[in-house]
Parts: C-alpha cells; structure tokens; sequence
C-alpha cells in the first residue's frame, strides 16, 4: 500500500514537471505541441531525438528553449563540411608547465554537456558524423587510446534540412537508428504565424526559466527517466507491439502486400525499444502505470518513420513511411 501511494506520488510530480516545461517553452514557441512533447518524451525515455524541418521554423531556438527550461549544461555544435571529429570531441593538446616540461592534456569539445544541439547534423561530412555515434550509444568517447565518460544526463538534439541536397550528407542508416524518434517540424499556421510576429518583432521578448532548482536538476531528471522504465507492459501489450513490427518487415508472414512492395528493410529491434519506451512516457502522462494500446499506437510514427527503409517503387508512387506505418497500426 505504501509502495502504490509513494508511486502515485512520483507519477503525479513527473506530470507537473513535464507540464511545467511544456509552459515555459511556450512562452517562447508558439504552436509546435506535438514537437514539444515529443522531445521532452523522448529525453525523459533516455534517447536522443532528430528534427527536420525547413529553415526558419524556430528548431534551434526550441532545442534552446528546452535546455533553458531544464538548466542543465548546453552546447550548441554548428555542423558544416569542414568541421572534423576533434572538433567535436575534443583533442589532445600539448602543453607545457613551469619546469618546462612538454606533455599532453585533453581538451574536451562541445560534447562534454548534458544538451547537446547539433545543428544542421547533414551538413557535416560522414567522418565527422560518425564522431557522435559512440558518444550517443556509449555515452562516452575515445580519444588516441583514452575513453572518456560524458556527463549525465546526456541528450543530443539535431536538426537537418530536409530541401537542401548541395554541400549535405544524408545521415547513414545506422546514425539514424541512434535517435529514439525522429520529429516533423510543421509550419506554422495563420493564426501561429500572426502570434510569432506579434511576439519577435516588438520591444519586450519572454524569458524561459528553469522548473529545477540548480542543485537538484541531474537527480531530479534522472529520478524521473528511472520512472519511466518502472512502467509496466502487459504480455499481451507486448504481442501486439512484436506483431506491428513483424507486420513492417518485408518477407514476414505477415507483410501485407504494400509492406513487401514498398518496404526494402524494416525495423529492428532498437526500432521496438524506441516505441516501447515513448509509450512508457505517453502512459505517465496519462496518469498510468502500465502501457495500453493506445499508448502504442501514439507512439509508433515517431519512432519508426527514419527506421523503414523504402523501395524506389515507394518514392514513385509517393508513399511514405509515415503512411505505412499508420495503416499497419489501424489494423
């Protein structure tokens, strides 16, 4: 009994400082909920998340916007071709003291933060790319033949362009499998846009304060992402879950047709994870301790549409992963 109550306790504190975030980052972004939500899910779930959207949408000021809410540590990394993997992780340096003695002393990069926004991730050149691979997996990196431990918690936000083709490099396969979700920055509306004027371009500008006290933001945050994986998931809701990703792998017994046709590669199991744990979330937020359907299926677009793998029949007959996966979890 003692036990229910204290979970009760911890599932309503996690609601109020979600909701708490969510409204200081709306003084700021001015629609966006889903986007919003998305992310703060998926940090909470431990996983990293990826924007596309096309310039001038307010990505990178919304990945500011979180981190000034959470007031953790925060760089921003801005991707470009030239940039090299030192530049990001860090290098070693060789220095001298007062004796005059010459040594080597690592000087960390820009990930050595708890946020870590990288800009326009498709900008950079694959080797670069792949400098982030260990540190978002591991969450440490290596440097000649020393690893180090990044700090924790630890989330990477990155944004890309999606109509831009010259000077990008489309991330590899397995980089994209390292975001828990991937988010669809949406336009704004008419009545949003006349909002982000009214907002950007007068005297007075709204300011984001952190929900936590500064001595308590890792523990509190990572109190709340061992929450998250407290939820419990019924057999049955685990079925369903194996069932939906067999049903978008091609070859499966139960591939429908459009998936065999339009579905080179289908997700794997980091793909279930991913959905798993942002269902976990979406039941907290619903006042839940264990995961239903509907938690499921609210959560499985994002997490899988940068998993599907489509065939070039897909692109000509204009069919999308978002699609695919929308119909297969309507059945």
């Amino acid at each position: 009994m003692v036990e229910g109550t204290r979970l009760e306790k911890e599932v309503q504190e996690f609601n109020e400082v979600f909701r708490a975030i969510q409204s200081e980052v709306g003084k700021v972004i001015v629609g966006m909920e889903e986007v919003v939500s998305g992310a703060l899910s998926a940090i909470f779930a431990g996983g990293h998340v990826l924007m596309e959207g096309v310039p001038g949408l307010g990505k990178t000021l919304l990945v500011k916007s979180i981190n000034e809410a959470f007031g953790l540590a925060f760089k921003r990394i801005q991707f470009t071709p030239d940039l090299m993997p030192s530049d990001v992780t860090g290098t070693q340096v060789l220095t001298e003291d007062e004796a005059g003695r010459r040594r080597f002393v690592f000087k960390p990069g820009p990930l050595f933060a708890n946020i870590i926004l990288a800009d326009e991730i498709n900008r950079a050149t694959p080797k670069t790319q792949a400098s982030l691979l260990e540190a978002m997996e591991e969450r440490q990196i290596t440097v000649l033949d020393q690893t180090y431990a990044l700090k924790s918690p630890f989330f990477v936000l990155a944004t890309q362009n999606p109509i831009e083709l010259e000077g990008t490099y489309p991330l590899p396969e397995a980089q994209l499998d390292r975001f828990l979700i991937k988010l669809m920055v949406p336009a704004p509306s008419s009545r949003q846009l006349k909002e982000v004027l009214v907002r950007t371009t007068g005297t007075e500008r709204a300011t984001v304060e952190s929900v936590f006290q500064p001595h308590e933001v890792v523990e509190r945050v990572e109190a709340m992402k061992q929450l998250v994986r407290k939820v419990v998931v019924a057999d049955p809701v685990l079925d369903i879950l194996v069932d939906l990703m067999s049903s978008l792998t091609p070859g499966s017994e139960r591939a429908s047709e459009r998936v065999n046709t339009y579905v080179r590669f289908g997700p794997g199991p980091r793909g279930a994870q991913a959905v798993l744990l942002m269902a976990k979330v979406r039941a907290l937020r619903e006042m839940r301790i264990n995961v239903a359907y509907e938690d499921i299926r609210d959560s499985i677009v994002q997490a899988l549409r940068h998993r599907l793998i489509l065939t070039f029949q897909a692109e000509a007959d204009g069919v999308s992963a978002d699609e695919l996966i929308r119909e297969i979890a309507s059945k």
